[in-house]
């Protein structure tokens, strides 16, 4: 008597995302071991990510053919009108379909693209260590210094914070331990009586001897200070909990807690979500968590399950530079946090909708999109600034669409090895049925092998095209069924042969033009003999 096939379905395969942390062999089939190019859709599929797509031609004669936008700044005036900044090629241009340059002040000189940028009082404020800080007053059509009110220039910072009505300005060349404010409501009074300079000095404050400012946030209303090793937070003392920070003096303003043994150490990694705050760390990507009244400071390695080939790509871009090249963008449009490696191609990118049990978050990867600078705008759409290629293509972009530009990119998704709780039977693979969400008119290779070699065998399918009508409770077999117009459900069947007892399967496929997400795979295998 024959013997019956078996099912052994892989359900919202990556679900959990990637874990490149623990061992292949006790992995369930919710995790992926590659999932690149790819996103954790709003079904808790895993998909392919968007691309670009050019705003107008800027950049292309600008910027020359190797530099490229480093910085983006949106700056919405008290009359509404909005100007873009770009800063790259050692300049400072604005505006969105061309970028113009803006000038200088008279014998200024820049010497790098590392810009921090604040919009504080109907003006933007522009710091960089070692570079006298500049703003752009709302109408002007060029740059000027901050104004000096004292017998000492503003400080020459690397971040910034607008916040708590002041600036505040810290990783000042061989200051690292200072955190400078401004005047209140007033970016352009750093002296003066009446008006001191709010300066607080870390050197006896930080919990596990000396340490580096690094960023600066502003979290439910406790000013956070972010250095290498510890976090320490600032409190109104006149204030009530939670307090702005208003007094004219650091007298007034106490100390409310430390967090020992972790810290940032890259400025752009941090990034609020409304009630956290996400930053790079020594040991990962971590959540802040928010102050509740017991005063616990919860945190919580979100990448831990990627965390070593995440440091590792970290410790190269260090390597490389001094870690500015790294940034990050939190979406709340996309539901994701993302954070560029451009020095090694790859993005990483975590899904904030729902954490795993564990508390970390669902990640996945990027390549051959790894901008130098991110932003995202008021009207929620995530911008790029892209590297020149020596082309004429464009710098300041928008994250859309399912193209890189005019260009195709790959999605590639393999699971961990699977026996399917049999972890002493030999499987023999007779047929594979994938159900894809989207895709339509795609190429896709369906991958499959055995016993943790990557020796796979590959097939090509190409993916029904979409048609305009929709088809209700109408299947087709070995093709498509359509169930709502301009959605495409594509479910290729195709035989499969060999055998062994863990058994990997992966999908790879060119995305041009439309979203591509994996709903489900079913294989039809046998079960053999005990190994």
């Amino acid at each position: 008597m024959a013997q019956q096939l078996q099912n052994l379905a892989i359900s919202a395969p990556a679900f959990a995302g990637l874990n490149t942390e623990d061992s292949p062999v006790s992995l369930n089939a919710a995790f992926a071991d590659v999932a690149e190019n790819c996103v954790i859709d709003q079904r808790g599929r895993v998909g392919a990510r968007q691309g670009w797509s050019a705003v107008a031609g800027n950049g292309a004669t600008v910027l020359g053919t190797s530099a490229g936008i480093e910085h983006i700044q949106e700056f919405i005036a008290y009359d509404g009108t909005v100007t873009v900044f770009s800063m790259g090629n050692l300049k400072i241009y604005r505006g969105t379909s061309t970028l113009v340059e803006i000038a200088f002040p008279t014998s200024y000189s820049c010497s790098a693209n590392k810009w921090k940028t604040a919009s504080f009082a109907n003006n933007v404020y522009f710091f960089q260590a070692g570079h006298a800080p500049l703003k752009y007053v709302a109408g002007a059509s060029a740059l000027v210094l901050v104004p000096d009110s004292g017998s000492t220039a503003p400080p020459q910072g690397d971040e910034v914070l607008a916040g708590f009505g002041r600036l505040w300005v810290t990783s000042v060349a061989n200051q690292d331990y200072k955190i400078y404010g401004s005047a209140l409501l007033d970016g352009d009074t750093w002296h003066g009586s009446g008006n001191s300079w709010l300066t607080l000095d870390l050197t006896n404050v930080w919990p596990q001897g000396y340490d580096s400012v690094v960023a600066l946030a502003e979290h439910n209303g406790y000013l956070v200070v972010f250095g290498k090793r510890s976090i320490i937070l600032y409190q109104d003392v006149v204030g009530a909990q939670g307090g702005a920070l208003t007094a004219t003096t650091a007298d007034t303003i106490r100390l409310y807690d430390t967090i020992e043994g972790v810290g940032c150490i890259a400025r752009d990694s941090v990034q609020s979500t409304g009630n956290d705050l996400l930053f790079l760390s020594n040991r990962g990507v971590m959540s802040l968590g928010r102050l509740i009244q017991e005063k616990a400071i919860p945190l919580n390695d979100i990448s831990k399950n990627v965390r070593t080939d995440l440091m590792e790509l970290v410790a190269f871009e260090f390597a490389a530079g001094d870690g500015k090249t790294i940034k990050s963008a939190y979406s709340a449009k996309h539901a994701f946090y993302i954070l560029t490696l451009p020095e090694s191609d790859v993005v990483y990118c975590f899904d904030v909708r729902r954490p795993l049990e564990d508390g970390s978050f669902r990640a996945t990867t990027w390549r051959g999109l790894t901008p130098l600078a991110l932003s995202v705008f008021a009207d929620d759409e995530l911008m790029l600034g892209l590297a020149k290629d020596g082309s004429a293509q464009p710098a300041l972009v928008k994250y859309g669409t399912y193209n890189d530009g005019d260009a195709s990119y790959d999605m590639k998704y393999f699971s961990h090895p699977q026996n399917f709780g049999n972890p002493t039977n030999l499987k023999f693979l007779k047929k594979m049925n994938v159900t894809i969400i989207g895709g339509a008119g795609a190429n896709a290779i369906l991958n499959w092998g055995y016993d943790y070699s990557n020796n796979f065998t590959k097939q090509a399918i190409t993916l029904a095209a979409s048609t305009d009508d929709a088809e209700f409770n109408e299947a087709e077999y070995n093709t498509t069924a359509e169930y709502t117009g301009g959605v495409t459900v594509n479910e290729p069947s195709l035989n499969t042969s060999g055998s062994g007892v863990e058994v990997t399967v992966g999908l790879e496929s060119t995305i041009n033009g439309t979203a591509f997400s994996i709903q489900k795979i079913d294989i039809h295998a046998l079960l053999g003999r005990f190994i």
